[in-house]
């Protein structure tokens, strides 16, 4: 898929949830290493903490991010803008690397109804489960839900 087809069409509303896929550029396994995850969970963070997004939900695979937030009026690109440049930055910098630390664009898909988000949150929580990656959730140290995943 061509990148500016990702951004066509893409509106963003506010206080509307929204389910993100973000990929490594060439999908290099970076956050095998667990100082690269924390880096990027700490801009999470922070970002939930200046208000640009609620998080709610989220897992951090090896080589991408799923993520799902609420956005205020900055909008959906202008965040993920935000958050692929100070990570990328501060992980190009830790690696003593330069070049694209993320794909170009990102994968988005609107949570209709609000009784879809906490399904959203169990199938975004449950990726290294079907990856193979651990055996039960609590074994995979790189998720968190705003409330508890029944």
């Amino acid at each position: 898929m061509v990148y500016a087809d990702l951004t066509k069409g893409r509106f963003s509303e506010v206080g509307r949830a929204y389910s993100l896929t973000i990929v490594t550029e060439n999908r290099i396994p970076h956050f095998h290493d667990f100082t690269h995850a924390r880096c990027v969970i700490k801009q999470m963070q922070s970002m939930h903490d200046s208000e640009l997004l609620h998080s709610l939900a989220w897992v951090l695979m090896p080589d991408h991010l799923h993520w799902l937030v609420t956005v205020d009026s900055t909008g959906l690109s202008e965040v993920v803008r935000i958050f692929k440049g100070k990570t990328g930055f501060i992980l190009n910098k830790h690696l003593i690397r330069q070049g694209a630390f993320w794909q170009r664009g990102f994968y988005d898909h609107a949570i209709r109804k609000e009784e879809e988000i906490r399904a959203a949150a169990r199938y975004i929580v449950a990726n290294p489960l079907r990856a193979g990656l651990v055996e039960h959730i609590s074994d995979y140290p790189h998720w968190d839900a705003a409330w508890l995943v029944d």
